[in-house]
């Protein structure tokens, strides 16, 4: 268990450089609904990825307990990505959607170039 909060801390510390990377591009490139939706999106993906710890700590405690688990919480994953979508969508001159679609997926990403840069180093 201690092994999940150290690599979901190292995730989460990427995931907000990130934020900063894109709030610098927001703020000093012309491209603001691109960085706005890239903002949005990296937002709910940070959020994400903390339900999916916290789903994932309950999940192991059931499991040392022997008590079955309903879900790691997939509707809500889905319900934060729609409601992501649905303000991309309800307010376009601030928020570029396809640029709140990639920032949905930076999670996933980052979890990805973590396990390859974790591997390598073993």
């Amino acid at each position: 268990m201690p092994e999940i909060n150290i690599v979901f801390k190292r995730q989460s510390k990427y995931m907000v450089y990130l934020l900063a990377a894109f709030v610098l591009g927001w703020g000093f490139t012309n491209y603001q609904t691109v960085f706005g939706g890239l903002l949005l999106g990296t937002s709910l993906s940070l959020y994400n990825l903390w339900l999916v710890n916290q789903k994932m700590k309950k999940f192991d405690q059931a499991i040392t307990e022997g008590r079955k688990v309903k879900s790691l919480g997939t509707m809500t994953r889905f319900a934060s990505a729609g409601l992501a979508v649905i303000i991309a969508l309800e307010y376009p001159e601030h928020f570029h959607l396809i640029s709140v679609v990639l920032g949905l997926m930076t999670a996933y990403l980052v979890i990805i170039i973590d396990f390859i840069i974790h591997i390598k180093r073993r």
